[in-house]
């Protein structure tokens, strides 16, 4: 059950930070104002908190770990939200990373 709070906990963070990224992004250079700039900026601090629910006591394994889930996640936003289209190069290295987040996190430790 640990593991599946972690990954959800990872989801959880991974949409806080694009998402509040994708909104600074949106207001900044999309000009849409302050507003999406504000949102974006609430979600990053949403993100900074849900990272502390991790069962994972070390804060740069966590970090660390959750690199791996960001760039996977982010480019899941880009094709849901911005209707991007990653190439095969683009999923090999989220793989590539999501396999790091693996052994990062859940590993057998001695």
């Amino acid at each position: 059950m640990t593991v599946v709070r972690s990954l959800l906990l990872f989801v959880m963070a991974a949409l806080a930070e694009v998402g509040g990224a994708w909104l600074v992004w949106q207001g900044w250079r999309e000009h849409r104002g302050l507003w999406w700039i504000a949102a974006g900026i609430l979600a990053l601090g949403v993100y900074g908190f849900v990272a502390t629910f991790q069962p994972e006591p070390h804060f740069g394994r966590i970090l660390a770990a959750y690199g791996g889930i960001f760039v996977a996640g982010s480019l899941a936003w880009g094709v849901v939200v911005d209707k991007s289209h990653p190439d095969h190069w683009d999923y090999l290295g989220a793989g590539l990373c999501l396999i790091g987040v693996a052994v990062i996190m859940y590993a057998p430790r001695t």
